[in-house]
């Protein structure tokens, strides 16, 4: 059977990420798995890092990189939209605020559903809404379990620190007062795909005069709750 797409290009750089897929290689085992010149190995195995579909470990190996992971969560998106509906709805009439659901998208955050409050102060988000990673509760929860690098790289102008973020790792949520937006405070938590990734954060928001400046003592176990039910649906497809 002739796997040739007729595209040589994309033909080689499908041979170089399966010959990854049986474990990190330096460039010698990649030559020597590919059949592909060492030039033409290092020259695509370069390329596909700049675009983080493959990249290095501490050997300074080619492996996978964490772009595949995320396009294999987005491939899995319907199945979390379709249960985060009715999830947001019911975290908005516990909690009494607007609810949110972000995916982070490069070097922004995405809102990807919402449940709004229906009456009085309300911070509304509506879907579609492109919003910083630099501020924010839900920014905090989608950089806090990123790897190391890649969170350094994004504390870069963020108004939160690498301490924040510790403490949101180790308690499971964040929170935020007037970081995002003046007067408005919020708590967010994980959503985790299958592997145990952080592939969504759930918020809820609204005016600090509701929320306080400690909106986590609050909200916090309600929000944890919600973002909990939807990583169960992704690791066992239960809608129900």
């Amino acid at each position: 059977m002739d796997n040739s797409s007729g595209v040589g290009v994309l033909d080689k750089a499908a041979i170089v990420l399966g010959a990854l897929e049986a474990g990190p290689a330096t460039l010698a085992q990649l030559v020597a798995a590919t059949h592909l010149a060492r030039p033409t190995a290092h020259r695509l195995a370069v390329a596909l890092e700049h675009h983080r579909f493959v990249a290095r470990d501490m050997q300074g190996r080619f492996v996978l990189g964490p772009r595949l992971a995320e396009l294999a969560s987005a491939a899995g998106e319907d199945r979390l939209l379709a249960a985060a509906g009715s999830v947001l709805l019911a975290l908005r009439d516990h909690t009494g605020e607007s609810a949110q659901l972000f995916r982070r998208q490069a070097d922004q955050r995405i809102c990807v559903a919402a449940a709004e409050k229906q009456m009085g102060l309300r911070d509304s988000i509506p879907v579609g809404a492109t919003l910083s990673m630099l501020a924010g509760s839900a920014a905090q929860v989608l950089l806090a379990w990123e790897e190391p690098d890649r969170l350094h790289r994004g504390l870069h102008g963020a108004k939160f620190t690498a301490t924040i973020l510790s403490g949101v790792r180790r308690r499971g949520w964040a929170q935020s007062v007037s970081e995002r937006e003046i007067g408005v405070a919020s708590v967010s938590a994980p959503v985790r795909g299958p592997s145990g990734r952080v592939i969504a954060a759930v918020s809820v928001s609204g005016p600090i005069e509701r929320m306080t400046r400690q909106p986590g003592r609050l909200h916090a176990n309600a929000v944890m709750a919600a973002a909990n039910r939807l990583s169960d649906v992704l690791r066992t497809g239960d809608n129900d």
